[in-house]
């Protein structure tokens, strides 16, 4: 399985999802053991759910950027 991928796969997924997001705001591993459709230790699935949460924060930090460009007479 390629990690990064299916990481990436996850992010969109849960980006584009009001309920995934409610969901994996309110027990990550639940819903990545859901969206992933297999059962794994526990272990594992945190080390998915650190990934993917470090990944729409990223997001979250470049929208926050683009929208400051704005302040500045970016065009």
């Amino acid at each position: 399985m390629d990690i990064k991928a299916k990481v990436e796969e996850l992010v969109e997924k849960i980006q584009n999802d009001k309920v995934l997001q409610a969901k994996f705001q309110k027990d990550p591993v639940s819903a990545v053991e859901q969206l992933l459709g297999i059962d794994l230790p526990n272990d594992q699935i945190e080390k998915i759910v650190d990934l993917v949460k470090a990944r729409i924060g990223m997001d979250k930090v470049g929208d926050a950027l683009g929208a400051l460009g704005g302040l500045f007479g970016k065009k």
